[in-house]
Order: C-alpha cells, then structure tokens, then sequence
C-alpha cells in the first residue's frame, strides 16, 4: 500500500505499485496532460491545476497541492486505491496480455470528470491526439472558467447555451452540432450522466447514446474512463484489428472483469509493437 506525505504543499507518494506518468497521461484517455523537457507533467482535472513528475527513486510528486485536494480529488482522479499488481496478475493468466501488461507498465484509469470526459471522446470522433488537444483547449479557452494555470472545462450549462456557430473558433468541423446536443441533453436531465457507474453496462450505453453521435465506442470511452465500468471494452479499427491479430477476436476469460484495464494493455502494446501497422 502506497504511503504519502505533505512537505512544502507538495505531496510526496512512496510505493505507489503500478503507475507510469507517460503512459497513464498520454495513452489517450486524456488530452488535458503535457510533459516538459524535464519530464514534469502539467494538466487540469476537476478545475485544478496540477504539476507532477515521478522521480528516480520512484516517488512520485504533485506540486502545489496540499493534504486536502488529494484526499478529496487526486488519489481518486488517479485511482491510487485500486490494487493494480492484483489486476495485471490475473491478467497475465494468459501469456499474451502477460506480455502487453508488462510492455504496458503502469498504465492506471483515470477518474475523470463525466461531462469532460463525454465531450472529449465525442470529438475524438475520425481525429488524432494533436487534433483532439488543440479542440479541447480551443473549448476550455473560449468557455471555460479563468483559473490558475489555465481554464476549467465548461459546464454542460454554460455549453447548453451555445449554438453551432458559436463553437466555430474551435474547428471542431461536424462534432460541433454533437457537443450541443450533448450539452442539453445532460443539461435538462434527459441524458443522466451523473448515476452512470450504478447502471448496469447495456443500459449505462443505451443511455450515453441517447446523444447525436455517440455510438458503442464513444459511450464506452466515457463509461471506462469517468464512471468505474470497468467491463466497457471501446472498440475501433485499430483495437479490432488487435483483437483478431492476439487473441483471434475473443478476450481472454481470464480478462472479463477487467476487459477495460485489459484494453488499454492491448492497444498500448499493440500499436508501440507496430502489430497494428503493415510493417
């Protein structure tokens, strides 16, 4: 069990089994993480600012932050509870995700806020990492709250209000008109984004897809990654052309209760291995 510390509001976490910065923050589960040239990372979570780095030793480091924002957001936003060395364990009951959780070290899921989570998955849509970046900090940018170190995410509220031109600045092309229709939908309460981890996971995507443009792999997406369904498997070409390249298409039983987990050890070992490409 990981120990942590608070000296100079920095908070110091030892023997945190598990937990690799670059392949946590920039597996594309998030677009809100950068990394500078000395390998600290810096982002904004839940209207927080936050820099962290791990160091030598293997401690990791969040800076300017104190005893109470990590009880209350960070060690949940980084899942820091969950035993991880138990889960890659039971996943390496099958010799080739052994080989995918171990090139894969450390990868965690992030908590994330829902709304967030939802949009940025929504314009992931036919886009690439870079892309999917520069939208989302167009988005916080033009909407989102002043706050320091940056702009929160904007609220469903504040979004609900906008129209399609309105969100031109962003250059979001045809996923304009699906972040509107996101917005009101959670905005009124027709879409009830806030109970999704309660639901069983049919009907957690049935829900999500009740917004224009969300289909299997978006709503998946947004359940994995901000609502603890850890048994929604987001499924694209490239995660499909994984599956039948490993596994002949079927998962591992050995996998089933973690198959969201299991599908980031796959895709992350997959595409890093060139198993995805013609090479």
């Amino acid at each position: 069990m990981y120990k942590f510390f608070s000296e100079n509001n920095n908070i110091y976490i030892n023997g945190i089994e598990e937990f690799d910065l670059p392949h946590t923050l920039d597996c594309g589960q998030a677009f809100r993480w950068k990394c500078d040239e000395n390998g600290v990372w810096s982002g904004i979570a839940g209207n927080k600012f936050l820099k962290l780095e791990k160091l030598s030793d293997g401690t990791v480091v969040l800076y300017n932050t104190n005893e109470t924002d990590f009880n209350n957001f960070w060690k949940n936003y980084f899942d820091l509870e969950r035993d991880y060395t138990q889960i890659v364990k039971k996943l390496s009951q099958n010799p080739t995700l052994k080989a995918a959780c171990e090139y894969s070290y450390g990868i965690r899921i992030l908590n994330q806020e829902p709304f967030e989570t939802l949009c940025s998955f929504i314009i992931s849509q036919n886009n690439n990492i870079g892309r999917i970046k520069g939208i989302v900090e167009r988005l916080c940018e033009n909407f989102g709250e002043k706050i320091d170190g940056g702009y929160a995410f904007p609220t469903a509220e504040k979004m609900a209000s906008l129209t399609v031109e309105d969100l031109a600045p962003l250059r979001s092309g045809f996923r304009a008109k699906y972040l509107i229709d996101a917005a009101q939908k959670v905005a009124n309460g027709e879409v009830d984004l806030y109970h999704l981890r309660y639901f069983p996971l049919e009907a957690a995507q049935q829900e999500l897809m009740k917004i224009k443009g969300v289909g299997p792999k978006v709503a998946d997406c947004a359940l994995l990654f901000s609502h603890h369904q850890d048994r929604a498997f987001p499924k694209d070409v490239w995660i499909k052309r994984a599956m039948y390249t490993l596994f002949d298409g079927e998962l591992p039983d050995c996998a089933t209760d973690y198959a969201g987990i299991a599908q980031q050890y796959i895709f992350f070992y997959a595409r890093d291995t060139k198993l995805l490409t013609n090479e």
